[in-house]
């Protein structure tokens, strides 16, 4: 499935329907007074979050929607039916963002909740609602109030328990591939990943939801590489599962590099909750490997954890300790 992230759509909600000017006519009565009923009022626009979506590519090729008009009031004091509601589908996480694109409006993020971007109009009234004992014949009725309409930027940032970050080619869809059953998009060169990949692991009957950020590089913070475009994605992940390549020739250089680029993007993602993790474990010789964990641990003073997506078991013991980060 494409990825898209950020789209202005035009939302208009349904004019009201107009009243009538209808007056009784049936045989031997003279006199039948005004008979007009009011307009149905037009359908409102709403957005409701929903878990299933991930994109918000369905607003790719289609940006305007229109609610239905209210239906006209006719005589016998029957009131026009009202406009059905117009409801589209958000992923949850979606921000719904003023034309301006910088006034947030709405946050979405639980699941079936519900945002009225724009309300219906109300139905004009009929004749009979203007009969009064100075005019018993009147002949004025309103139209419908016209619906509101509005261009609104929606914004979806990932919301998953654990987002995996680190420097491109560390092996990030890798791992998400063996602790859940997505499938992204791998092989062994930079920017494999180009969108946030979701995926949903199980451990003793419970869910740990994952995302897989694309690899930040030097300048991210400024938009360089991916950039700013991905780094809000880990705004919402309660928790970091930092991946580095224990190849890498300088992994306390390698982890602060990432680290510098979250802190000028925002000193809050700095305060999440943080696991380490040395990846491709299988491609150097234990004791190298122990000597580089013990430089690192030096300079960084952080626990950290090994694995290798090709061993099951070191996958499994990562999905044991992740188990800690999200309960």
């Amino acid at each position: 499935m494409k990825f898209l992230d950020q789209v202005k759509i035009y939302v208009k909600a349904g004019d009201g329907g107009s009243g009538s000017p209808s007056f009784r006519r049936e045989k031997f009565i003279e006199f039948g007074g005004p008979d007009g009923g009011d307009g149905g009022k037009g359908g409102s626009v709403l957005l409701v979050s929903e878990r299933n979506l991930n994109t918000l590519i369905d607003f790719r090729y289609q940006q305007h929607f229109k609610a239905e008009r209210g239906r006209d009031g006719s005589g016998k004091n029957k009131t026009g039916r009202g406009g059905e509601n117009l409801y589209l589908k958000v992923p949850v996480g979606t921000q719904v963002f003023e034309e301006d694109n910088k006034t947030l409006i709405f946050d979405f993020k639980e699941e079936n909740e519900e945002f009225v971007a724009a309300i219906g109009g109300k139905g004009g009234f009929g004749n009979t609602r203007f009969k009064s004992s100075t005019n018993r014949a009147p002949k004025k009725f309103t139209k419908g109030a016209i619906g509101e309409e509005f261009c609104i930027n929606l914004q979806l940032k990932t919301i998953a328990d654990i987002g995996i970050i680190g420097l491109p080619n560390a092996g990030k869809s890798s791992l998400l591939a063996s602790l859940t059953s997505a499938t992204p998009k791998i092989a062994d060169y930079k920017f494999t990943t180009l969108n946030p990949n979701l995926g949903v692991a199980m451990y003793d009957d419970k869910e740990i939801t994952l995302a897989d950020i694309p690899g930040l590089i030097e300048g991210a913070h400024q938009g360089s590489g991916l950039g700013i475009k991905f780094l809000k994605h880990i705004e919402r992940c309660k928790a970091l599962l930092h991946l580095i390549d224990i190849s890498e020739n300088d992994l306390a250089n390698s982890y602060l590099q990432v680290r510098d680029e979250m802190g000028k993007y925002s000193s809050e993602l700095l305060k999440k909750a943080e696991i380490i993790v040395f990846n491709k474990i299988d491609l150097i010789d234990k004791d190298e490997i122990r000597e580089k964990i013990k430089d690192f641990e030096k300079i960084v003073k952080k626990s950290t954890f090994t694995t290798s997506t090709l061993d099951k078991k070191s996958v499994s013991d990562i999905k044991s300790k992740l188990l800690n980060y999200v309960s």
